[in-house]
């Protein structure tokens, strides 16, 4: 910092920053200090992404930083102004980097004449691609007379109509829900998605992409063009006058062990230098104003990016002595004349992704449950004609090639079947009775289990609480010292954590979060309350290994405060857990941290126990619990989300905070697809070793795993590697844990899942084999697994032979390589994460329930159950059989795709409010133009089941002009149609129910 700030400031005070066009630093964030000094000194700074690939990797994984670098070139270029600089990382600067000519971009504008088949292969040159539903950036999808298109480093898309080839308007959408806004724009422009080129120039690229051996798993444009710019790219420290730090240059080994494609590295060594700064010191004042006052001979400038935080350090706006600067930029220097203080603290400047849209919610051949059939195998959506008109049937295959068809109106009476990961579905016969008889079994049961928990809360409620002040200066302090700015779930519940203990009444609460969300912070929040009120607090986990990880992190973090910590587990010798017992007794040691032999102590004063991952504890221990719950404060921790409908019901019995969003400091994982081969699995674990990390490594067949370390022994000698499986006793899978935390060997050899709640941060590669066999939901939190620390993580998803794995399969996996983005776990993963969640609430035993029935069943049982035994009579589901003569579907002309058929056929058969039906066709005529009369047809067909459902009637017929009506207790009412015509009979029909 201080050695670019004095070049630069020397540089401005000589009127001579035009020497200075290029800096080359050493990574992103040196590049950050570098950008906030250039700005603070008014040049115009134009930072380039640190682009950390080698000559030849597949550049899926890398998309982010490619779409950055030419964002920022593009940028760069059309600025013409000579007061710029270019702050590069010489990892990027040393590859050829595309000239000026190859940014472009063009204006689409109201009442323009526009070529569709022109328009479509300049797209295409400039590397958009066509998709069937815009959903990020660089992608385009053209629909008859709507063209959805997404330009590069846009937040949303653009949705043009054309009325024959004019545009007849422009609108913005959301990327994520595909809604339009209602306001018109009158122009926007396109950016190259790669890069601007014509059709000579990409066919040459393609030419040599075609004729490389690469393991790429898609060999396109996107994936290796980079690497073949030739003619279109240049060096640029060898055109521009540069300078480069001493941090750079001493990367400069590391950066040439694969110097293929890159610049001579001598152009670096006679780059000149920039040195020592001897004018200038780093600082970090702990008390700003105390600081300013020991300087008030110098020249001071504060930086803040808002005013309120002046305020917030004591310090006096309108003080003439001091230069206020209202900037993010962070620079702290204090050098002979002047001192420069940023009270802005460091915020990884990530870019938002949105979560994309997941559609393919049910694929082919998928397991459903229907609620009365029990489950079968989803076919797919036919149509079916019946008395000569045509609608759209959802085929489910039962046991003996039965086939039940069910009307899409009612396609809500399905649902996926989630089970364990491990288990099979078992397909039910039609028609047996058996399904019935099973789910009032599993009802039994659950009327069981929701009494229990109704119970407790009941006994709870009559207690009054311990009551902590939580109005604490030390408190705040606590959280300003944690180094880190809380998210703002975080702060939401603590809040709701400190209303809960300060209010007189028990507290039980359940925060669910991702590993590494920052769940342990909030505790910690609320112990400290308890503890400076004289209380003691507990805080237990299920393995010796976790109370082990958490005592560490405590212990850091509560030094500073004065508070003792002990820690108990089957590990502590004998003499130190007598000493521990005792001091709980006397109340000297406030704060304990173990395993479930914590529930065995007496102490003197407790007011909160902390459990983490509470659903891994066994039936006996979970009752010793409730035994500490007379007025003591519960607080639970689960890494598991826990479904928003069970959430509801539960919330009224105890409370429900959560963690979404992830912590700033955590940088993504980045993904590759592989093909299997020996020489990859070699390179991918000694480049782990090499930067001293360990590596994951999942094989999900146990008969097989002891074969497979073999393997990889013989392809990797003189590497260590342990085994770990459902069927090694916990002990020893603790045990191994434990070795493995403590880098005694190399490679964790496991099945499917490692376990959820560790934090093991020096493992940051992952192996995922046969990748092509797993879900999407499984596959992301694998991933998940690595890249918890600062350091990035890899995950490799291989596949034996790319030949033979399905396309849904080549999807689901390059979808993922290029979403590494934290946050990321698609709608999908989360909605499988969540079932198993509310799974674990009512405890391990139930699982061969659940098998029967799937998750999602399940949990609409347990609802029920809560509210039936909580005084709310839920109505039972209703369901409208009708059987009207109407040819009534969303037609294939209409929406070609048929996910997104699919997705609303979903989303209409499960409105319940007339209002929605008509904003959904809203959005459909939005994003797919007006529709079709087949698809009006079936919305008012929609519209008919909601009144029908309202009015209490299970079945609506039709034959020739006659209509029935059939009421629930079997009385029936016929009405008369104009003609048999369909719109005919939707009126007659319409009217009716209306009235």
């Amino acid at each position: 910092m201080k050695n670019i700030y004095d070049f630069l400031k020397n540089l401005k005070d000589e009127k001579r920053t035009k020497e200075c066009q290029l800096l080359i630093v050493n990574d992103d964030k040196q590049a950050q200090i570098a950008s906030d000094i250039v700005a603070y000194l008014g040049l115009k700074p134009f930072v380039l992404s640190d682009f950390r690939a080698n000559f030849g990797d597949d550049l899926l994984s890398f998309s982010d930083e490619l779409q950055d670098i030419t964002k920022t070139l593009s940028s760069y270029y059309s600025y013409k102004k000579l007061d710029k600089i270019l702050i590069s990382p010489i990892r990027t600067i040393s590859y050829p980097l595309p000239k000026e000519r190859c940014f472009d971009s063009f204006t689409i504008n109201f009442a323009d004449t526009i070529k569709i088949d022109k328009l479509k292969s300049k797209l295409y040159n400039w590397g958009y691609y066509f998709v069937d539903i815009v959903t990020s950036e660089g992608e385009v999808s053209i629909r008859g007379d709507i063209i959805d298109i997404c330009p590069l480093g846009s937040e949303f898309g653009y949705r043009i109509s054309l009325f024959d080839d004019e545009v007849e308007s422009i609108r913005q959408f959301d990327i994520e829900d595909q809604k339009s806004t209602k306001d018109e724009i009158e122009t926007f422009s396109i950016n190259p998605a790669f890069l601007a080129l014509d059709e000579e120039s990409l066919e040459l690229i393609n030419e040599q992409i075609e004729t490389v051996s690469s393991d790429a798993f898609i060999k396109d444009i996107h994936s290796l063009g980079f690497w073949y710019l030739d003619k279109l790219g240049e060096y640029l420290p060898q055109n521009l006058s540069s300078f480069i730090t001493q941090d750079a240059l001493e990367e400069l080994d590391e950066v040439y062990v694969f110097e293929e494609k890159r610049i001579n590295k001598d152009k670096f060594l006679l780059t000149l230098q920039i040195y020592n700064s001897k004018n200038y010191q780093e600082i970090a004042p702990a008390n700003v104003k105390e600081f300013i006052s020991f300087h008030k001979e110098k020249k001071i400038t504060i930086i803040s990016g808002t005013e309120a935080k002046v305020k917030g350090y004591d310090l006096d706006l309108n003080d003439k002595n001091i230069k206020y600067v209202f900037e993010n930029y962070i620079l702290n220097l204090v050098g002979r004349d002047e001192v420069i203080i940023s009270l802005n603290k460091e915020i990884k400047r990530r870019r938002k992704k949105k979560v994309k849209l997941v559609l393919d919610e049910l694929q082919l051949n998928d397991y459903v449950v229907h609620e009365k059939h029990g489950i079968g195998q989803y076919k797919g959506i036919e149509p079916v004609t019946v008395m000569g008109a045509k609608r759209d049937f959802v085929i489910v295959m039962y046991a003996g090639e039965d086939k039940l068809l069910i009307p899409v109106e009612n396609i809500d009476l399905i649902d996926r079947y989630i089970a364990d990961g491990s288990s099979y579905a078992v397909v039910d016969k039609l028609g047996k009775g058996s399904f019935a008889k099973l789910k009032e079994k599993v009802k039994d049961r659950l009327f069981a289990i929701a009494n229990d928990i109704i119970k407790i809360a009941a006994a709870r409620e009559l207690v009054n609480g311990i009551q902590i002040n939580t109005d604490k200066k030390i408190l705040e302090d606590f959280q300003k010292s944690a180094g880190f700015d809380y998210t703002k779930d975080q702060k939401r519940s603590i809040r709701e954590i400190f209303t809960d203990i300060s209010s007189g009444r028990v507290m039980d609460r359940l925060l669910s979060g991702d590993v590494g969300f920052g769940k342990t912070e909030v505790a910690m929040n609320a112990m400290l309350a308890v503890i400076l009120d004289g209380f003691q607090a507990i805080f237990i986990c299920p393995t010796t290994l976790l109370a082990t990880q958490h005592y560490h992190s405590m212990q850091k973090r509560f030094n500073e405060f004065g508070i003792s910590i002990a820690k108990l587990d089957g590990k502590t010798p004998a003499k130190e857990k007598t000493h521990i017992k005792k001091g709980l007794e006397s109340g000297e040691i406030k704060l304990v941290i173990g395993t479930h032999s914590l529930l065995e102590i007496k102490t003197n004063n407790l007011a909160l126990v902390i459990i983490d991952e509470e659903h891994k504890f066994g039936v006996k221990q979970k009752e010793k619990l409730k035994h500490l719950r007379e007025d003591v404060h519960i607080f639970s921790m689960s890494a598991t989300p826990i479904p928003r409908t069970l959430n509801l019901a539960l919330s009224k019995l105890k409370g429900m905070s959560s963690l979404l969003t992830p912590p700033t400091e955590r940088l993504g994982v980045r993904t590759y697809v592989k093909e299997y081969s020996e020489k990859l699995i070699k390179e991918i674990v000694l480049r782990e070793k090499r930067r001293g990390g360990q590596l994951f490594y999942v094989h999900n067949n146990i008969a097989s795993i002891e074969a497979k370390k073999s393997d990889i022994e013989a392809i990797v000698p003189n590497i260590k590697i342990q085994v770990i499986h459902s069927q090694i006793k916990p002990n020893d899978a603790e045990k191994i844990i434990d070795a493995f935390e403590n880098k005694e060997f190399d490679i964790l050899l496991a099945t499917s899942i490692v376990e959820s709640g560790l934090h093991l941060p020096n493992a940051n590669s992952i192996i995922i084999d046969g990748a092509d066999r797993f879900g999407i939901a499984d596959l992301h939190q694998l991933r998940g697994r690595v890249g918890r620390s600062n350091k990035e993580g890899f995950c490799y998803y291989v596949v034996e032979d790319k030949k033979q794995i399905t396309d849904d399969a080549v999807k689901r996996l390059v979808a993922l390589e290029s979403n590494s983005y934290l946050g990321s776990g698609t709608a999908l993963a989360h909605q499988d994460l969540e079932i198993r969640g509310g799974g674990n609430i009512v405890g391990e035993a139930q699982s061969g329930h659940i098998k029967q029935i799937g998750y999602g069943l399940y949990l609409k049982m347990l609802e029920d159950a809560l509210s039936s035994l909580s005084g709310e009579n839920k109505p039972e589901k209703k369901t409208v059989d009708i059987k009207l003569a109407i040819s009534a579907y969303i037609s294939d002309e209409y929406i070609h795709e048929d996910r997104v058929r699919l997705e609303l056929y979903r989303r209409l058969s499960k409105a319940s409010d007339i209002q929605d039906v008509y904003k959904i066709e809203e959005e459909m005529e939005d994003r797919f133009g007006k529709p079709d009369i087949y698809t009006k047809q079936f919305i008012e067909l929609i519209i008919i089941k909601i009144l029908a459902l309202d009015k209490g009637i299970q079945t609506i017929s039709s034959y020739e002009m006659n209509i029935t009506f059939t009421k629930a207790d079997d009385t029936k009412e016929s009405i008369k149609s104009p003609s048999k015509d369909d719109d005919d009979i939707i009126a007659t029909t319409l009217r009716y129910l209306r009235k």
